[in-house]
């Protein structure tokens, strides 16, 4: 009786150290995620949107094209051939109506692709440059969401449940988040789950503010201290932040009723080079570098994603 249990217990340990060692192989053999992307071609960065799986998409900030690529294989490619004369600044994913939107920057335009081919399904003219800067975009609450750096607007686009987009209107926001004083103002943009408050990022006052997408009140989110904050992510209660030319990325975790918050980690990394917005991918986060320390535009001759653990 000794000597069969004194077997079966050699046997499960060698069964053990078996899986143990494949495991550890297998582990050993798979290629790391890669850390930094090159958008090849691109003459400029500065929107990133994570889709289905690994994929991402990237914007060519002043030639206005989308990258496609993954953030587990580092493979990339150019999506979108964009019209000559377009930007690509803040972008947003739809998976469940299959669409892209692309907040059109010094064009004061924004754009609306399919998904799945890259098809150009919409495009509209929010506001008339040089006085509108539509940076950033989010989706929520059946909408689209843009923000304008210099209006205290936020334009809204309708998604019906068939994934067709109607005409926008104008939200004026009135309160501390419709300070103009800045170059930039309102920029990144994010909202609760059911779409009930958005979170804009102000850029010239350093913060956060909520907005009542009905009313378009806003309010301060204490303890927001976040100067240079361009693009947001907020879920499960947590924003982070991206400070572009502080080349960190800041998480916040903000309190039930969305007025306060507490900094939780600051996030650098010596590949960051101006990142500007910022997507997640599983339990990392993927930035892209604007290079604005090169000049505006950027004059580098590389530009990319960077990838970094959340």
């Amino acid at each position: 009786m000794r000597r069969h249990l004194g077997a079966r217990f050699l046997t499960a340990v060698l069964a053990t150290l078996i899986a143990v060692l494949a495991t550890t192989a297998s582990a050993a053999a798979a290629p790391p995620f890669p850390h930094t992307i090159v958008l090849p071609g691109a003459t400029s960065a500065e929107g990133i949107a994570t889709g289905a799986g690994s994929t991402f998409y990237a914007g060519d900030l002043f030639g206005g094209d989308i990258f496609r690529g993954s953030l587990r294989t580092g493979a990339v490619a150019r999506f979108i051939d964009a019209p000559a004369g377009r930007n690509a600044l803040g972008i947003r994913v739809d998976l469940e109506h299959g669409l892209l939107f692309v907040a059109g920057g010094f064009t004061g335009q924004g754009y609306v692709y399919d998904l799945a081919s890259g098809a150009p399904i919409a495009s509209y003219q929010f506001g008339t440059p040089p006085g509108s800067i539509v940076n950033d975009v989010i989706v929520a609450g059946g909408a689209a969401w843009f923000t304008d750096s210099v209006q205290p607007h936020l334009y809204r686009v309708p998604i019906a449940d068939d994934g067709s987009v109607g005409a926008f209107s104008t939200l004026t926001v009135t309160g501390p988040a419709a300070d103009l004083t800045g170059d930039f103002n309102m920029n990144g943009i994010a909202a609760s789950h059911d779409g009930a408050t958005l979170i804009v990022a102000h850029s010239a006052d350093a913060t956060l503010y909520t907005v009542n997408p009905t009313t378009g009140a806003s309010a301060s989110i204490a303890g927001a201290d976040v100067p240079n904050v361009d693009g947001i992510l907020f879920e499960a209660g947590r924003v982070w932040a991206v400070q572009n030319f502080g080349n960190q990325i800041t998480e916040l975790q903000l309190s039930a009723d969305l007025s306060s918050a507490t900094v939780r980690r600051v996030i650098t990394d010596p590949a960051f080079e101006i990142p500007t917005t910022v997507a997640r991918w599983g339990n990392r986060l993927a930035t892209v570098n604007a290079k604005f320390d090169t000049g505006f535009p950027p004059t580098a001759t590389t530009f990319e994603v960077v990838e970094v653990r959340r």
